[in-house]
């Protein structure tokens, strides 16, 4: 009786082991069947050796112990070269370069990427920021050598940083390790010492002030050059006017005396007689006239004509 009681609570207590070991299975297969992708992050899940990649965010599902899944960081991340990040300093063996001039210059560079394929850039490569690394080296040293010293310095930062982006980019293609180069800025430029950073910065000085005195020069030009234009302008205008005045006062004369000729044609004598009379009445009116006469004693006299006829304006 006490057998069979015994054998009933084993059975009974086996039966609830065999239960919970399949619960056990039942919620590890469970934990092991899902996966969740969070923003800026992509997975790689692994198929028997065959890698897939998943890019959307959100729970996702997998065969459990039979699919591996892998996680990748998608966002924007970036390294220096040529300095240390915390403290600043140069590295020279990075930061060290030689121009198209045979000048030494420091440089420090920072370059952003992003992981744009999560399978190549877990499988193509052990180590995909070294090999851009490598990359981004080996291009701004190229690309520094091309110019000379006072251009990587001042004006050429611009054009310097996107010819080392394009090679970059081409490299990149050719690698094809599953990432893409997002942006590379000229942190720092200057001469290795003290003196060659002061001569610098005179000729900087220099320049601007010789751009200070074009400018100068230039508004100086802008604003004289509209007045002479103004001032040429009232010039040819009354030169302009003198001539039509002078013209028109010609052609008046010119019409006047072929006028008195053709009368003079008509009756000469009479056109004579007025012509002398305007004449004497255009001329005598300025004129002082003084009668002179001497009577038989020999005593001169003289008197002025407007004495006795009164004077007029």
């Amino acid at each position: 009786m006490n057998q069979k009681k015994n054998y009933q609570n084993l059975s009974g207590y086996s039966g609830f082991i065999k239960w919970g070991v399949i619960l056990a299975v039942i919620a590890l297969l469970a934990f092991n069947s899902f996966f969740t992708i969070n923003e800026q992050e992509a997975a790689v899940v692994t198929t028997f050796g065959i890698a897939s990649p998943v890019t959307e965010s959100g729970l996702h599902f997998k065969i459990p112990f039979v699919q591996q899944v892998t996680k990748v960081d998608t966002t924007i991340k970036g390294f220096p070269i040529g300095y240390e990040p915390n403290t600043n300093n140069s590295i020279e063996d990075e930061s060290l370069m030689i121009t198209s001039d045979f000048n030494f210059v420091n440089v420090d560079f920072y370059i952003e990427y992003r992981v744009t394929d999560p399978v190549k850039a877990l499988y193509a490569s052990q180590n995909y920021e070294a090999i851009l690394k490598t990359i981004a080296q080996s291009s701004i040293r190229a690309e520094i050598g091309s110019y000379p010293v006072d251009s990587v310095i001042t004006t050429g930062k611009s054009e310097i940083q996107s010819n080392i982006r394009e090679k970059i980019n081409r490299h990149l293609e050719t690698h094809d390790i599953g990432i893409s180069l997002i942006n590379i800025t000229i942190q720092d430029a200057e001469p290795p010492t003290a003196e060659v950073v002061e001569a610098f910065m005179n000729v900087e000085s220099a320049k601007q002030g010789a751009e200070t005195a074009v400018n100068n020069a230039n508004k100086y030009r802008n604003e004289q050059i509209p007045a002479a234009e103004a001032e040429v302008d009232q010039i040819l205008k009354e030169a302009e006017s003198t001539k039509e005045a002078r013209i028109n006062e010609a052609q008046g004369q010119a019409a006047r005396f072929n006028e008195i000729y053709n009368e003079y044609k008509k009756y000469p004598l009479i056109t004579k007689q007025r012509m002398f009379y305007e004449a004497m009445e255009e001329l005598l009116p300025d004129l002082k006239v003084i009668i002179d006469g001497s009577d038989a004693g020999d005593i001169t006299k003289i008197l002025p004509i407007e004495s006795i006829v009164g004077t007029t304006n």
